[in-house]
């Protein structure tokens, strides 16, 4: 396949730009995106042709779950099965940020966006692009990183462009991503567990806990 490549204004996307993706991500295609962290591969997460598309794309074992990104909470809550107060206290102090929560899936989500896990990693992004993109298709949308498994991550368009040509439809390229990437932690037991370190600070995550 080819892979056109597209700039976009990271802080005024261009509505033609967000349209075209969207257009993509409506078709099943996979869609790389700028966020506050890292580039990621966008796509829709209840079309299960788009969900072997990105995990054929990056090389990503069946068995990997894939994240998600929201535009608010109640969009949060409509992909859980349940939400506990742990949810609701990091969702309101951290998002839209670098938190990643792991979550219990609800029904509607596909078993392979979870890795047959039933639980699903969610976030909202700063990011200006991919709230617009989420706002346009009222929808969540998948987004893991975009590179091939086993390589580095990528902070611009022309990085995703020179690793994943041929495996994506579209790149959007907003330039350099400077953020961090996310830290996410699993709230789905008694008690949370940080997965990934990032640019929260596990320290900061308990004292928000503390009470909980």
């Amino acid at each position: 396949m080819a892979t056109d490549l597209v700039e976009v204004d990271p802080e005024n996307p261009q509505p033609e730009v967000l349209e075209r993706a969207a257009a993509a991500i409506r078709a099943g295609r996979v869609v790389a995106i700028p966020t506050d962290a890292l580039y990621t591969l966008a796509a829709d997460p209840f079309n299960l042709g788009a969900v072997t598309r990105v995990f054929r794309a990056k090389g990503r074992e069946a068995q990997r779950s894939l994240p998600l990104l929201v535009n608010d909470i109640l969009m949060a809550e409509d992909l859980a099965a349940e939400l506990n107060n742990r949810f609701f206290v990091l969702a309101r102090r951290f998002w839209p940020g670098p938190l990643t929560i792991i979550i219990p899936a609800a029904a509607k989500v596909p078993l392979k966006v979870t890795g047959n896990t039933g639980r699903l990693a969610i976030r909202q992004s700063r990011s200006k692009i991919a709230d617009s993109l989420i706002t346009l298709l009222n929808q969540p949308l998948i987004a893991t990183s975009a590179n091939i498994s086993g390589h580095p991550t990528c902070r611009s368009g022309i990085e995703v462009f020179g690793m994943m040509d041929g495996r994506l439809d579209l790149v959007i390229d907003g330039g350099i991503c400077e953020g961090q990437g996310a830290t996410t932690i699993d709230i789905t037991e008694p008690y949370w567990k940080l997965i990934r370190s990032g640019a929260i600070d596990q320290k900061e995550i308990a004292d928000c806990l503390h009470p909980f």
